[in-house]
C-alpha cells in the first residue's frame, strides 16, 4: 500500500549475506555481525507528478520489443536512488591487530563491489573503515554518530502503535492516525481565514517494513514442492509493517538507541528486525 524508503530486512540481508561471504575467508571464519545502523543521506524515488494531477505515478522500465516489435506484459515496480551509510557492528574483537584490520577492509571493499543492497546495483562507495568503539564511552558513540552528518538515522517506533492499541484501535487505524496530516482553519477578526496542518506526534514518521510472520506451519527441508533452497525448513509468510523514524544523527546519545539487530519470536512464529 506505500512505497518509498527501502524495507529494513534488505539492509540486514545485506549485512547477514557479506559474513557468510566473509565466513569463507580463513582469518575471518568466527566473524559475527551483531547490528547495523542504517544512515540516509540522498533519497530519489522514481515518480512524476503534473501540474494538475492528484496522484504520482510510478515512473517505470521500458522492457524490449518483442518480435512482432509490441511492449511485453510487465509489473510495475517503485524503484529509487539513495546514498547512505551503514555502520555495523562486529561481536568479535578481531580487528585490534593493524594487519587484521587492513585486511578486513580489503575484503569488504572486494566481496561488496559484486553485491546488491534492496535489490540495486551499488554504483559506488567511500573507503571501508573498520574502527574500535568503545560503545560505554559517550564521547566515542556521539563522536561516531556525528561522522554521519548531515543525514538521517532511520529507528523503530512501534511503541506508538502500541499506545494507540491499547486504546481498543485496530493496527492499521493506528498507524494511519500517525502518518494522517490533519488540516484545521481559524477565522480571524478582520475575516480572514488561517490554515494550519498538523501531524499527531511530531516527527519524520514513515512506514517501513521489519520482518515477516509465519502464515503456515515449519516444514522439514526439502519437503516443500519447488522450494527455493531444499537445506533449509519452510514456511509461508507475510510482510511485517509499523511505524519507522528519521532522526538527525546528534539527536542519539548512544549506539544502542540507533541499531537494528534480528529476534526471532518462536511462539508468535515473528521473524523481525528490531531497534527498541
Amino acid at each position: 500500500f506505500t512505497i518509498g524508503f527501502p524495507a529494513v530486512t534488505s539492509f540486514m540481508g545485506f549485512m547477514h549475506g557479506l559474513q557468510r561471504k566473509i565466513n569463507n575467508y580463513e582469518n575471518f571464519s568466527n566473524l559475527v555481525f551483531e547490528s547495523l545502523i542504517i544512515c540516509c543521506h540522498k533519497f530519489k524515488i522514481h515518480t512524476f507528478k503534473g501540474n494538475k494531477d492528484y496522484n504520482r505515478s510510478i515512473v517505470g522500465t521500458a522492457n524490449p520489443l518483442t518480435k512482432d516489435g509490441k511492449r511485453p506484459s510487465f509489473i510495475e515496480e517503485g524503484r529509487c536512488n539513495f546514498t547512505l551509510s551503514l555502520i555495523i557492528k562486529i561481536k568479535n574483537d578481531i580487528i585490534i591487530d593493524p594487519e587484521i584490520k587492513g585486511e578486513l577492509e580489503n575484503i569488504i571493499s572486494n566481496l561488496i563491489q559484486k553485491m546488491k543492497v534492496a535489490g540495486g546495483d551499488i554504483l559506488g562507495f567511500d573507503k571501508v573503515d573498520c574502527q574500535k568503539i568503545d560503545s560505554d564511552s559517550d564521547k566515542e558513540s556521539k563522536r561516531l554518530m556525528l561522522s554521519l552528518m548531515p543525514g538521517y538515522v532511520l529507528v523503530e517506533r512501534r511503541d506508538l502503535i502500541k499506545n494507540s492499541m491499547s486504546e481498543s484501535k485496530d493496527a492499521l487505524d493506528s498507524l494511519l492516525e500517525y502518518l494522517s496530516l490533519n488540516s484545521s482553519c481559524t477565522k480571524k477578526e478582520n475575516d480572514e481565514v488561517e490554515w494550519v496542518t498538523t501531524r499527531k506526534e511530531p516527527g519524520w514518521l514513515v512506514p517501513i517494513s521489519v520482518g515477516f510472520q509465519g502464515i503456515s506451519p515449519l516444514v522439514e527441508k526439502g519437503k516443500t514442492f519447488c522450494q527455493r533452497d531444499p537445506n533449509y525448513c519452510h514456511r509461508f509468510a507475510e510482510n511485517i509493517v509499523t511505524l519507522g523514524e528519521f532522526k538527525m544523527p546528534y539527536r542519539f546519545k548512544s549506539l544502542d538507541e540507533a541499531e537494528w539487530h534480528y529476534e526471532y519470536d518462536e511462539k508468535n512464529n515473528l521473524y523481525k528486525c528490531v531497534n527498541q
